[in-house]
């Protein structure tokens, strides 16, 4: 059994709340750990926005042996948040499962440079709360018949498709951060490239888009 010892309570308790969010929009969901040292990134993907969530956690001390023993292992979210015990900072990794396509398909270690043009973060906020009543305006506007999912989805992917400011990063990622609690109020927000990704960072956690789509060939997976 393998345990993770995180630095405190509160790391403890950002990693539940980080599954938690994931979980709302899939039950199923399953997150890729990759961790060495005292370092370690969850990654998941809530599947209405078709982005990677990254969750930085930082441990207490090394797992298992030690420094030059990594992690690197697809499990279900649901198993990893019923083990979070939030009084000790622990959490047992659980089991590893078939991991999901997105799964193989990470951002780049490095190469990151900073992109210009991204609005301050009340202004990202704002977009998303106009984004919101946009769609529900629209909505209401269609007769019953009109009403389709298909409709719906179309007027969704219309609104959050476009991009922000004079970046090429779609609001759906800045509506991904909102949703998945990395978006708060007080704490800045910056825009990364490296090469086809885009990666908005905030101090509680990242969002990364693929041009493309995370489906798209040539991507390297590693």
């Amino acid at each position: 059994m393998t345990v993770l010892h995180l630095a405190d309570e509160s790391e403890a308790a950002d990693l539940a709340a980080f599954l938690s969010r994931l979980l709302h929009y899939d039950r199923s969901a399953a997150v890729r750990l990759q961790g060495t040292g005292t370092a370690l990134a969850v990654f998941g993907r809530p599947p209405s926005f078709e982005v990677l969530a990254i969750r930085a956690v930082r441990l207490a001390k090394p797992y298992e042996n030690g420094l030059d023993v990594t992690l690197d292992v697809t499990v279900s979210a649901g198993e990893l948040l019923e083990s979070v015990d939030e009084s000790a900072g622990t959490a047992v990794v659980p089991g590893a499962v078939t991991g999901p396509p997105w799964a193989g398909v990470l951002p780049p270690r490095g190469g990151w440079q900073t992109v210009t043009g991204l609005p301050e973060p009340v202004e990202l906020r704002a977009l998303i709360h106009a984004g919101v009543a946009e769609f529900r305006a629209r909505t209401e506007e269609l007769g019953p018949e009109a009403r389709t999912r298909a409709e719906l989805d179309r007027i969704g992917r219309e609104i959050w498709s476009r991009t922000v400011g004079e970046t090429r990063l779609p609001v759906r990622a800045v509506h991904a951060a909102q949703s998945l609690g990395f978006l708060r109020p007080g704490g800045a927000a910056a825009l990364f490239a490296s090469g086809a990704w885009l990666r908005l960072r905030t101090p509680y956690g990242s969002i990364a888009v693929r041009q493309g789509g995370l489906g798209a060939l040539g991507v390297s997976v590693r």
